[in-house]
């Protein structure tokens, strides 16, 4: 047997932070993008990490330079390996060297200037991933379709629709899977047909997806990468993968799985929302690829009456109290829902600390709310952040919106969505 199929392979994977997330601001103000609640109680950092875990990679890097605070501390409270595994999760934030003095100016040229650290790993392969994609994939068969193929790099690629290809690199395979030719983001009105999906390579996909979209996943073999990041380059998609389809064999990993780039305030939303369905199309539930995040050894969640509670994700350490009604919502880790409220479509991150009584006289003393959602109140196609204050007889997103999109000071408005920013006080009576 071919050795380069015996010998296990040495993987060291790398997790891009992104840039400064402007398209999910507000909720990037104060963090980075792979630091977003998530789900209730995650980050979504956490899901391209648990499918390294999952997938036997535990050497694990992750590369940023904006908001890193609340990044760094979630991963030191929540990825602590055994001395034996010899795992970690380490962050590389933008730093000062002898060789480079500036920022990350792009995805490649953030790993150009860590690779003296990746190097020590001394690792065969290295798999790049997203920081803010929705996605469950065993990399293992990824990696073992790299192998089998003889590629120098895979690509991760997933099928879409024509209308969809307009927003997503796509590659143009052959009947082997070997990628041939690469389109940035093609115009709608671009003739693409020579580019559909060759039927052999088709499988099971869904017939009115044609087109093959780059899902910012890659494997390189390492000699590779050290060749393809010596230039000036600064970024895969735009400039290293086009390059590289010159000189080396690019292959294409076609994943016919659930996968959501989920980098704007209506994709966040909408994924997070699915996640109450039945059926949500991202599984939280599957015993052999848990998600793992922060242990944070809180209490269960605690309702003191609510006649109708629908469709929803109650989070460890919240407690609702005769609330009058809560459908398809996400309510966060510490959330308070207070009596005779209502949530419609909404998404709460929750708090960082419980309030004692004596903060709760203080507040009512300087008529401040206490962190949550108070009594009477209303709410609807909203997502509030960490540690909002919402008072009594709050209505808000409910008779239409009545703002335009941006900044409104305590809250935020993107694509008819309220974002309540991160420690906001809403006044009682307030109407949004």
């Amino acid at each position: 047997m071919d050795k380069k199929l015996t010998e296990k392979p040495r993987v060291l994977a790398i997790i891009l932070g992104g840039g400064k997330g402007t398209r999910l601001y507000p909720l990037t103000k104060e963090r980075s993008k792979p630091a977003v609640p998530f789900g209730g109680k995650y980050r979504i950092v956490d899901i391209p990490i648990s499918n390294c875990i999952n997938s036997g990679y535990r050497k694990i890097y992750l590369l940023t330079q904006f908001n890193s605070a609340s990044l760094h501390m979630h991963i030191s409270n929540s990825y602590n390996f055994d001395r034996f595994s010899q795992g970690f999760v380490e962050i590389l934030a933008a730093e000062q060297t002898l060789e480079h003095s500036g920022w990350f100016e792009g995805t490649a040229d953030a790993v150009r200037k860590n690779m003296a650290h990746f190097r020590s790993q001394n690792p065969t392969h290295y798999i790049i991933l997203s920081g803010d994609q929705l996605y469950s994939m065993d990399l293992r068969k990824f990696m073992d379709s790299h192998i089998a193929s003889g590629s120098d790099i895979t690509i991760a690629t997933t099928a879409v629709n024509r209308h969809d290809a307009s927003g997503f690199g796509i590659m143009k395979i052959d009947s082997k899977n070997r990628i041939t030719e690469f389109k940035e983001k093609p115009k709608p009105d671009a003739d693409i047909s020579a580019w559909k999906i060759p039927e052999k390579a088709r499988g099971d996909l869904p017939p009115e997806k044609e087109f093959l979209a780059s899902m910012g996943i890659y494997i390189f073999n390492a000699k590779t990468m050290e060749e393809m990041l010596d230039n000036e380059y600064t970024d895969f998609g735009k400039e290293i993968i086009p390059m590289s389809l010159k000189t080396k064999k690019v292959n294409s990993y076609i994943f016919s799985g659930y996968w959501e780039d989920i980098g704007t305030i209506r994709s966040f939303y909408d994924a997070t929302l699915d996640l109450t369905k039945i059926n949500p199309q991202f599984n939280f539930y599957d015993a052999d690829a848990p998600i793992y995040t922060h242990m944070r050894n809180l209490p269960p969640p605690k309702v003191n009456g609510a006649p109708h509670i629908e469709n929803s994700l109650l989070t460890e350490g919240c407690i609702i109290t005769n609330a009058r009604a809560i459908n398809n919502s996400v309510i966060g880790v510490r959330t308070l829902v207070e009596a005779n409220s209502e949530l419609n479509g909404v998404i709460t991150m929750g708090a960082d600390y419980y309030e004692s009584e004596a903060q709760k006289a203080e507040n009512a003393s300087e008529g401040r709310p206490n962190v949550g959602i108070g009594k009477n109140c209303v709410i609807s196609q909203t997502i509030i952040d960490k540690d909002a204050r919402i008072g009594d007889n709050c209505r808000i997103n409910v008779d239409g919106n009545k703002y335009d999109d941006g900044d409104h000071g305590t809250f935020y408005i993107s694509d008819g969505i309220v974002v309540i920013r991160k420690g906001a006080v809403i006044p009682s009576g307030t109407m949004i």
